[in-house]
């Protein structure tokens, strides 16, 4: 497609795993003039050793998505918008409601509400797996799949605070979108795996290299299955361009139990210490080889998973976040 190439597009949180990848793969798909939001004195330099990147096609917008004026500055002129920017940590919050509820909420809408200020065409939301799971009310023996919602009161017990952003942050650009006509649509990518190119750890880099180092956590609220980075960028510019995209789309390659991906990551690296899981970790979880059909239908063909482990185990090794004292003897 020539026309959409020629339209200016922002990307919210540009210098994070998927953030980095959607700009790399809108550069390599021939857009001319990419907004990149940081949060204020974050490191992009990243960015600019992207394929194809130049000082024209390429802006850096310091922009916390808690300042409207900021995010407003942003987006202004673009057409686009592909929204990733929200809060996440590797450990839990002190204060999960000032550091992950109300910058996911807020921040949300205030990107929402420049998109609608300036005409954008069409706002792509990342949302997450964490906004459909877990929901323990869901069928027995029935496939996830984009009509489940996060169970909020159950998060709240369990105080899984990320899947309550997510959901909380996309049930109110659902809400938004509704009322204002602003034409969004929402991608919601399982445990993203791949190359890494920002100069830090993020969560699911870390729950790999937690599974190689020997963690028995099981994942059990927050894995539906992985998918390639790629994959996930290449969907979200797919959603963008397709006039008959429309609702939420899950974007895993496949459903099945994180014990299933233990083994495969075992098979491939038997130099680590992975655990082996007896039974089930995610109880009752129906597997699915096309679980993503939505954007299978539009055109996305997934990359296989054993790629997506080579190449992230390739780069949290020469990102010095594997040491050679964790493998087995």
């Amino acid at each position: 497609m020539t026309g959409p190439k020629k339209e200016a597009v922002c990307v919210t949180g540009a210098n994070g795993f998927i953030g980095t990848w959607v700009v790399r793969t809108l550069l390599e798909k021939g857009y001319t003039t990419v907004h990149a939001t940081i949060f204020p004195g974050t490191d992009a330099s990243h960015l600019f050793t992207l394929p194809g990147v130049t000082d024209s096609n390429l802006k850096i917008y310091e922009a916390d998505i808690l300042n409207p004026e900021a995010i407003s500055r942003a987006i202004d002129g673009c057409q686009g918008v592909f929204h990733l920017a929200s809060p996440n940590t590797l450990d839990d919050p002190k204060d999960p409601e000032k550091e992950l509820l109300i910058p996911a909420v807020q921040g949300t809408l205030n990107v929402l509400e420049a998109a609608k200020k300036y005409n954008v065409r069409r706002v792509v939301l990342t949302s997450s797996i964490s906004a459909i799971v877990p929901n323990p009310n869901w069928p027995k023996g029935k496939v996830f799949d984009e009509t489940s919602w996060t169970d909020l009161d159950f998060c709240q017990a369990n105080k899984i605070w990320y899947s309550m952003s997510k959901t909380l942050a996309e049930k109110a650009a659902w809400e938004f979108a509704e009322k204002s006509g602003l034409d969004l649509v929402s991608i919601h990518p399982a445990t993203s795996l791949g190359p890494f190119p920002q100069p830090y750890l993020n969560a699911s880099g870390a729950v790999l290299q937690r599974l190689l180092k020997g963690s028995k956590d099981t994942q059990e609220h927050y894995w539906l299955g992985a998918v390639h980075v790629q994959d996930v960028a290449k969907a979200q510019v797919l959603l963008f361009e397709s006039p008959a995209a429309s609702g939420r789309h899950l974007c895993t390659n496949g459903i099945y139990q994180f014990a299933e991906f233990a083994e495969k990551v075992s098979k491939l690296f038997p130099e680590f210490p992975i655990h082996r899981f007896n039974g089930e970790t995610q109880p009752g979880l129906k597997a699915c080889p096309d679980a993503a059909k939505r954007l299978i239908d539009l055109g996305l063909v997934f990359t296989p998973v054993e790629v997506a482990v080579r190449e992230a185990v390739e780069s949290l090794k020469a990102q010095g976040y594997l040491g050679q004292q964790n493998l087995k003897s």
